[in-house]
């Protein structure tokens, strides 16, 4: 009896519109980076925009801080990687929800905001910690929670709160140093235009890309076959390979 495999059709169309927000779990980090910035003011971002109007339309600054914040978190600093994100993975496109700012769009968001966003993401950060996580990502969050009730011990409270506050906007300078010393190490290595793992145009399109394929599996094939021929092997009708004159 032949072997049943579960269904597969990669080409098939889907019947109904799907949402994004079914394809995570509903405990994935990226909806509690999205709720947590939807709660924090962000009025210094779209202050920067202020007059443009209609002359120019920019990403929206929600969108842009969510996808860095969660880039970050998890270890993605080159706004390449960033940029070819937004259309590989799902958490990152269910944070971009169809806007796809190019990697020098991401990067000088980030260099034009520098202050805003590390204050920002300070907040979210403490917010994730009042919350109850523990890490944030990549990122390890102090759990320890201020007890305001507790009068004797509410000088070392508020301390340990400024302490801890510091310690935060160290970590996050940090990561946004590393940010943009690997979005300069990409520009040194590969030129500011240069699209980071993009398919050259004949393997952009489908019908162009199979030709493309099999073409290269024909020469492929035609090279094993003339260095099995110079090695004295022979493919014989099974697909099987031997030794000229052998069995």
């Amino acid at each position: 009896m032949p072997t049943s495999y579960r269904p597969y059709f990669p080409d098939q169309g889907l019947l109904l519109p799907s949402s994004l927000s079914e394809w995570l779990p509903e405990d994935h980090l990226a909806y509690f980076i999205s709720d947590a910035v939807d709660a924090m003011d962000l009025a210094a971002f779209h202050a920067r925009y202020e007059g443009d109007g209609r002359r120019r339309q920019p990403f929206d600054p929600r969108m842009m801080v969510k996808v860095m914040i969660y880039g970050y978190a998890s270890g993605v600093f080159s706004s390449r990687k960033m940029a070819r994100k937004l259309h590989e993975d799902v958490a990152f496109r269910l944070l971009c929800a169809n806007n796809y700012p190019a990697h020098r769009t991401i990067r000088e968001f980030r260099q034009l905001h520098l202050q805003e966003f590390s204050a920002l993401f300070v907040q979210v950060v403490k917010l994730a910690r009042e919350a109850g996580l523990v890490k944030l990502g990549r990122l390890g969050i102090d759990g320890t929670k201020i007890k305001a009730n507790a009068s004797k011990h509410k000088a070392m409270s508020y301390a340990r709160m400024l302490e801890e506050e510091q310690r935060l906007k160290r970590e996050i300078a940090g990561l946004l140093k590393q940010a943009e010393a690997q979005d300069q190490a990409d520009e040194e290595r590969r030129g500011p235009h240069d699209d980071d793992g993009a398919l050259p145009p004949e393997l952009k399109r489908r019908a162009d890309r199979l030709k493309v394929i099999e073409a290269a599996k024909a020469r492929l094939e035609e090279r094993q076959r003339q260095a099995d021929k110079a090695d004295g092997r022979i493919v014989d009708e099974s697909g099987q390979t031997r030794a000229m004159g052998g069995r």
